[in-house]
């Protein structure tokens, strides 16, 4: 039981604290990874979110919950994961919907676009470097793969393609 209250503790900071989505990802990986499971669960976590239809988050979320204490810990994960953005949201809502004309609420969130775009970028360079040696094949499959997602591929088919492309020539 204090597994479950942890689980829910965790996942309702992470969305508390985090914008969720691919933003949340860091977070997630700070304050899940060592406690609830390892650094190689985690890559495959994010690997699988990534591939499966949905939100990445709440995908991630299930996966670790169910990682870290199964069926209940993913339902627990998910509760904590919706909880926060839902109730926030309505509240949200109510106050944009009475200050949808000001010009500084535009501005504020074209201000967050950036942050996030470095911290999508910083996360990725963390799961990078502790994804294995993959030497200068690896290299090859993440240009390959940001050629390919610049020019609108599906980003699904992307990390799809490069997994199998790992499965069949990294150690």
């Amino acid at each position: 039981m204090a597994d479950l209250l942890l689980l829910f503790w965790t996942f309702l900071k992470v969305n508390l604290l985090s914008t969720s989505g691919p933003a949340s990802v860091g977070l997630l990986h700070s304050e899940t990874v060592g406690h609830f499971i390892t650094e190689s669960q985690f890559v495959q976590a994010v690997g699988f979110s990534a591939v499966l239809p949905g939100s990445d988050a709440l995908q991630l979320a299930m996966y670790i919950g169910y990682a870290a204490a199964g069926i209940p810990g993913g339902f627990v994960a998910m509760l904590g994961s919706i909880l926060p953005p839902t109730v926030l949201i309505f509240g949200v809502v109510a106050i944009l919907h009475r200050l949808r004309r000001e010009a500084w609420v535009g501005r504020f969130v074209e201000g967050l676009t950036p942050a996030i775009a470095v911290l999508m970028f910083f996360t990725a360079w963390k799961i990078f470097e502790k994804g294995g040696e993959t030497g200068l094949f690896g290299w090859g499959i993440a240009l390959i793969s940001l050629l390919v997602m610049a020019r609108d591929f599906p980003a699904r088919i992307v990390v799809l393609v490069a997994g199998i492309l790992g499965v069949l020539f990294l150690r």
